[in-house]
């Protein structure tokens, strides 16, 4: 079972907001707390994929049983198109669910994608994190995860913020099964793929001295492959997908084109 958020309500002409978080992270970290969405009038359903959180744990992790859980999600709660905003495997589940599903899309916000066909995935650097949750908890996991590789100024609150997020999660070692099999896991197996989804979208992407893990110059490739508008930080500032309330402005207004 899924631990799902539902504000419910919403105006009746304004397309439900789902909410897709990160490997490794909670539905509490995509728009970080802000209610700038439920004030705008709209529906927001956020929840814990599954290992995560407060979800149950799964045989399987990987994008087609996690595209599966946001038709559950969309059909268990009634809702028949919903604009998406995802962040890194959110943002992934979002295009694959896109693919599988148009007709239930009115929008797609990619938050921070790291993902394209041809760039491989660091498996040795994701076994590595799975071993240290394994080994020692949240502590294991951030000695894994070593030095952030981003500016001074940062430094600091990326840790504290991954203390945080991984305290969050119920069951550590699903959250390890999660960490190994769904980087192994492809969301489309081609560009066209990506590119065949209509729906109105804009990415949101980082800096990559900021946030090294989320290329922008993959964020620049999904962009230009859904025809759609990025938004990127200015040097030196705090990533939008940092502050929930920037990016909740961000969703609610491709909400309002996807009307």
């Amino acid at each position: 079972m899924l631990k799902i958020v539902d504000s419910g309500g919403g105006r009746p002409d304004a397309s439900p907001v789902v909410l897709l978080h990160g490997l490794t992270a909670t539905h509490h970290y995509v728009v970080m707390g802000s209610r700038v969405l439920e004030r705008g009038g709209y529906r927001v359903v956020g929840y814990d994929a599954r290992g995560h959180g407060e979800s149950d744990p799964a045989a399987r992790y990987d994008y087609p049983s996690l595209a599966g859980d946001l038709l559950a999600v969309l059909d268990e709660r009634g809702i028949d198109r919903a604009v998406l905003a995802g962040a890194s495997m959110g943002a992934h589940t979002a295009a694959r669910f896109a693919i599988e599903h148009p007709d239930r899309i009115a929008g797609l916000v990619a938050i921070t994608p790291a993902f394209l066909p041809d760039v491989p995935p660091n498996l040795a650097r994701w076994d590595a994190l799975a071993a240290g949750l394994r080994a020692g908890g949240v502590e294991g996991f951030v000695e894994a995860y070593g030095d952030p590789n981003v500016p001074d100024a940062w430094r600091e609150t990326v840790i504290t913020v991954l203390r945080q997020r991984m305290a969050r999660h119920a069951r550590p070692d699903a959250v390890a099964d999660a960490i190994e099999q769904i980087p192994r896991s492809s969301p489309f197996d081609s560009e066209d793929e990506l590119a065949s989804i209509a729906a109105p979208a804009v990415v949101v992407a980082d800096r990559d001295e900021v946030d090294p893990g989320h290329p922008l110059a993959v964020g620049e490739r999904w962009a230009a492959l859904l025809g759609a508008e990025i938004v990127v930080e200015p040097p030196g500032k705090s990533p939008i997908a940092w502050s929930g309330g920037q990016l909740s402005r961000l969703i609610a207004d491709l909400a309002e084109d996807a009307r």
